[in-house]
């Protein structure tokens, strides 16, 4: 399995949903670099299960045990090794998965693709619950980040037919990143947090399930991120967003918008603001021209969707018998997953976004 990412801060994230622990190791950070491990583990309580009835009432605390990495609480230019124990798993839930595979889910191809020695329970190694050790990479490439003031942040842009209002492209700045994060359901307008919640306890009454879109920025981006073609800015975002569990969609920018414009309309005129620094109007780009930083904010958006474990009886195949059959499927999942969605829309960019900028600037 290709569980690895980075080009100079590797990342490699390990274990499986319901083995007896989940963990990441960090290698390349620089030394020396003091890691607040308290704050880490308050933004990675932002994704925890079981904390409110929109998510899955897995009870996990996703305790991070640092094992080696770490010297009086600063890098110490060794691999950074995290460990989060799994302890409130229901193995039995799956047992039955072994014969007929969930819809929407990646259990037929990986049977198919590891001879059935795969962990089925709980997902194993495609479960969502890798996001846990993610996390925490992020929120350590986060605080490295912002202390060269830059920094990210996210909001739920929609539920279903729901939509939040969107960042300012041109003028998002980094208090209303940490404004918007700071909320237990993070939207800009809060007016529309009781309609997306009704939505989504909806969808969990009829044993359904519904899907959205997480915004993101990163603000204060030097110009000059990024290489073309294969090691560009949108290139290795998208690689490590794509591997959140249930991403299906990735834009920069004005996005699949940007198709129906005239190229008048999308272009982003340069200007000198008062000191001196070179900037655009407007921010169609997305913070990216030609996969390079351009010093706008970087925005974009992630589509998720919609949970596939829902409780509904579903059509399925019967790998012993042959034959058509159905599923139901037990356990405990989120109704949607895009709440808990948020902060790891947030920990991907860091770790990305950490990489290009060592692999522009050692130091």
């Amino acid at each position: 399995m290709s569980s690895n990412f980075g080009k100079s801060i590797h990342i490699s994230i390990f274990g499986q949903s319901h083995s007896e622990a989940i963990g990441v190791v960090i290698d390349g950070l620089p030394a020396g670099e003091y890691i607040d491990l308290e704050q880490a583990q308050a933004f990675m309580k932002r994704r925890a299960p079981g904390q409110h009835k929109y998510a899955t009432p897995r009870k996990e605390a996703d305790l991070v045990e640092v094992v080696s990495g770490l010297m009086d609480g600063k890098t110490c230019g060794a691999p950074l090794c995290a460990m989060i124990q799994n302890t409130n798993a229901r193995s039995k839930d799956y047992t039955h998965l072994i014969k007929t595979p969930r819809p929407g889910h990646a259990d037929y191809t990986a049977i198919i693709k590891y001879h059935g020695f795969q962990d089925y329970r709980g997902g194993g190694h495609f479960s969502g619950r890798l996001t846990a050790p993610l996390c925490f990479a992020g929120a350590v490439c986060m605080q490295i980040l912002a202390r060269r003031n830059i920094h990210i942040g996210a909001h739920i842009l929609s539920i279903k037919q729901i939509q939040d209002q969107a960042f300012d492209a041109v003028h998002v700045t980094a208090d209303q990143l940490h404004t918007v994060t700071a909320k237990e359901f993070p939207v800009i307008n809060d007016a529309v947090a009781v309609q997306m919640q009704d939505v989504i306890e909806d969808a969990r009454l009829s044993q359904d399930s519904v899907g959205g879109i997480v915004e993101a920025a990163a603000v204060g981006l030097p110009v000059g991120l990024g290489e073309p073609m294969f090691d560009g800015l949108e290139s290795e975002l998208a690689a490590i967003l794509f591997a959140i569990p249930a991403v299906k969609g990735v834009s920069f920018g004005e996005g699949f918008g940007a198709a129906s414009l005239f190229g008048s309309e999308n272009n982003d005129p340069f200007y000198y603001d008062e000191t001196g620094a070179v900037k655009t109007t407007t921010n169609h780009h997305g913070g990216s021209l030609g996969g390079i930083s351009s010093g706008m904010p970087l925005t974009v958006k992630v589509a998720f969707k919609p949970t596939p474990s829902i409780s509904r009886e579903q059509q399925t195949i019967g790998l012993e018998s042959k034959q058509n059959e159905t599923v139901r499927v037990m356990g405990r999942h989120d109704p949607c997953i895009v709440p808990r969605a948020v902060p790891c829309v947030e920990a991907a960019m860091a770790i990305a976004l950490l990489d290009l900028y060592y692999m522009q600037n050692k130091g």
